[in-house]
C-alpha cells in the first residue's frame, strides 16, 4: 500500500461510523431494489477475503458477458491479513457503491471472512436511501443479514463475481434481478441431480414433506448462527430457513445448528431447507455421524416442511433467493416459487 493510500486509510479508520441501526426489535418496512437493465453499472467489491487479479479478470470478463458494466471498487485489490482490506477501506468501498448513483448492483468478487466485522460500521440509513442490488453468499451472509435486519433492503443471495458460471445459475440470477415477476418457479438443477449419482450430497432428500409458505431468510449456517442473539440476528419466525455449508465436520454442524434451535427455536420456522453441503462428512478415523444423521437430529422433530440436497451453496449450478421476500416451498415438486418480484 502507498503512503498516500496508508493515510488515507488510517484516517477513514478514524472516523468508521458507529452503528446507525435502530434499537428497535421490528424491522422497518421492506423495499426493493431497482432492477438490473442491460449495459447498467455494476460495482465489485471485496467486503470479506482478499482477492486476486485472475479472480478480478475473471468476474469483470462474466459480467461483461452478462450486458453489464463494470466499475471496480477502489480498494478492491487491497489486502491486510486474509481480508479484502481493513475494515475502514472494505466499509468505504460498500459506502461509496451505495452513494455512486451510476452503479445500479453491487456484487461481492468473493465470500471469504471478515464481513462480520464490518456490520457495526454500516450506515444502513444511506444504504435505505439509495437501495441496490447486493449479491453474494457464503461470509456475505453476514451482510445480507444485518441489512435486512436494519435497512429492510431485499439482498440477494446468489453467485459470487468470480463463481464459475453455468446456464443454470446466471439464467435463474438474471431472471429475479433484471425481470419483476409476480411469480417465478425455480426448479432443482437437472446437472446436480446428475452429480448425486457419484456424489450422495448432491441428492434431494425430504425429511417431512408439504407445501409451505414465507420469507425467505437464511445463508452459511456459520454466520446464521455466529449472529445468533445479536442486533443482526436472523429471525425465521414463520420464514422459510435456508442454510449451507462447506468444508465442515458434522460435529460442528450439530454445534450452529444446536445453537439456532436455542437461540430461536426452528420448531417456528415455516419450513426448513438446506442447500449442497460440500464436503462436510466425516473427517480422520474417528468415530462420527453422517452429515444426514447430523441433520436429522435437528430435522425430524420439526413438524414443517424440512428438506436437503436443494440447489444452492458452494456450488457451481445455484440459483438466487432474495432474502425478505415471500416464497413458496412445495417438496413434491422439488420447487421453491417466489410470490412477488424482489426487484422494483
Amino acid at each position: 500500500m502507498s503512503r498516500r493510500r496508508f493515510g488515507s486509510a488510517l484516517a477513514a479508520s478514524l472516523a468508521l461510523p458507529a452503528a446507525t441501526a435502530s434499537s428497535s426489535p421490528f424491522m422497518p418496512p421492506l423495499i426493493k431494489p431497482p432492477r438490473l437493465r442491460k449495459g447498467d453499472v455494476i460495482g465489485l467489491v471485496a467486503p470479506g477475503g482478499y482477492t486476486s487479479d485472475d479472480a478480478i479478470e475473471k468476474a469483470v470478463k462474466h459480467i461483461e458477458a452478462l450486458g453489464f458494466r463494470v466499475k471496480q471498487g477502489a480498494w478492491l485489490r487491497e489486502v491486510w491479513g486474509n481480508y479484502g482490506g481493513t475494515v475502514a477501506a472494505r466499509i468505504a468501498d460498500l459506502h461509496c457503491m451505495f452513494r455512486d448513483p451510476e452503479v445500479k448492483a453491487i456484487w461481492a468478487i468473493r465470500g471469504g471472512s471478515g464481513c462480520i466485522s464490518l456490520l457495526q460500521h454500516l450506515d444502513y440509513g444511506l444504504i435505505r436511501r439509495h437501495p441496490k442490488i447486493l449479491l453474494g453468499y457464503s461470509d456475505i451472509t453476514a451482510l445480507h443479514l444485518a441489512i435486512q435486519a436494519h435497512a429492510g433492503l431485499v439482498t440477494f443471495h446468489g453467485p459470487v463475481a468470480s463463481s464459475t458460471p453455468s446456464a443454470y445459475s446466471d439464467g435463474h440470477m438474471l431472471a429475479v434481478l433484471t425481470d419483476p415477476r409476480a411469480s417465478y418457479t425455480i426448479p432443482m438443477a437437472a446437472e446436480n441431480a446428475l452429480k448425486a449419482l457419484q456424489a450422495p450430497q448432491y441428492g434431494i432428500r425430504t425429511v417431512h414433506g408439504g407445501v409451505a409458505s414465507g420469507r425467505l431468510v437464511g445463508g452459511n449456517l456459520s454466520l446464521v448462527s455466529a449472529l445468533a442473539g445479536t442486533p443482526y440476528a436472523a429471525d425465521y419466525r414463520d420464514a422459510i430457513l435456508f442454510i449451507e455449508e462447506v468444508n465442515e465436520e458434522p460435529y460442528r454442524i450439530d454445534r450452529w445448528m444446536t445453537q439456532l434451535d436455542l437461540s430461536l427455536p426452528l420448531a417456528g420456522a415455516a419450513a426448513l431447507m438446506i442447500g449442497i453441503c460440500e464436503n462436510c462428512g466425516p473427517q480422520g478415523e474417528g468415530p462420527s455421524l453422517t452429515l444426514d444423521q447430523t441433520l436429522d437430529v435437528h430435522l425430524q422433530p420439526l413438524q414443517v416442511p424440512a428438506v436437503s440436497g436443494y440447489s444452492f451453496g458452494h456450488i457451481r449450478h445455484q440459483f438466487t433467493m432474495p432474502l425478505g421476500v415471500r416464497a413458496t416451498l412445495d417438496t413434491a415438486a422439488q420447487t421453491l416459487t417466489l410470490l412477488e418480484p424482489a426487484v422494483s
